[in-house]
């Protein structure tokens, strides 16, 4: 018998990074290029994402212990890792029995989407630089294009569904915090949701994935899956420690769709 799924999982996306911040005002420029200079991975927080994770673990903190994650994993991208740290140093997880908060666990499966060459230009320029590439990627949409040094979304869900096979495995019983991406978080909802490729797209199209969005999955009684319980829940963020009022500005980008 497989063994029972986590009792709570929770996906968060990681606080406004300094390429959120570039992206939007590339976009809204209509730029072709995206002011970034970090590779991917090592991408920082904003000062504003720094202080939506702080919110956000002040919330947790604030919640009875059994509605607090007692496992916590993050992607080892800076913006996300980080952003697991502050959560925790903020109190939102159940301490070990030394008391100790629990140590974050990092996971390359759980990283962005790879954008490789496209990475620091925006859906205009490779549309105006790349005409093969363009054409290609609008043939066989985000799911199934992979972009040169890059992912595609079928590529993100693979090592996603092996990740999640392995928390299953790992932390039954276990209430779990995962700090990710956006479109991981998509790829998240694909495989548990058993999303077809159409119903994905449309997600994907649908909504954008706000900073420090709370995604929740809890077992369902009949089927013993994880089900979706809430989705890019932005009140925690909001309010922070409502009886203090020190929340933060909730803010997202344009649609991953345009990645």
């Amino acid at each position: 018998m497989s063994p029972p799924p986590p009792a709570a999982l929770w996906c968060v996306r990681h606080g406004e990074s300094a390429a959120n911040v570039a992206r939007n005002a590339a976009y809204a420029s209509r730029s072709e290029e995206v002011d970034v200079r970090e590779r991917d991975a090592s991408v920082p927080l904003s000062p504003l994402g720094e202080r939506q994770a702080d919110a956000l673990g002040r919330w947790w903190a604030a919640q009875p212990r059994d509605a607090r994650p007692t496992v916590v994993l993050a992607s080892p991208y800076e913006r996300a890792h980080r952003t697991a740290e502050r959560v925790v140093a903020a109190g939102a997880a159940v301490p070990n029995a030394d008391g100790r908060p629990p140590e974050i666990l990092l996971d390359e499966r759980w990283r962005e989407k790879e954008l490789g060459l496209f990475f620091r230009v925006t859906h205009h320029a490779i549309s105006k630089r790349y005409p093969e590439q363009w054409a290609l990627r609008q043939e066989q949409d985000v799911f199934y294009y992979r972009p040169p040094n890059g992912e595609s979304g079928a590529d993100v869900v693979q090592r996603v569904r092996a990740a999640l096979a392995d928390l299953r495995q790992d932390y039954a019983g276990e209430r779990v915090l995962v700090v990710c991406h956006q479109v991981t978080i998509l790829a998240i909802r694909y495989v548990l949701e058993r999303m077809t490729e159409a119903q994905l797209m449309r997600a994907w199209r649908a909504y954008d994935l706000a900073n420090c969005s709370v995604t929740e999955y809890r077992p369902d009684a009949a089927t013993g899956r994880l089900a979706l319980a809430r989705l890019n829940r932005t009140v925690p963020v909001a309010e922070g420690s409502a009886a203090a009022g020190d929340g933060a500005p909730v803010t997202a980008e344009p649609s991953p769709a345009e990645a």
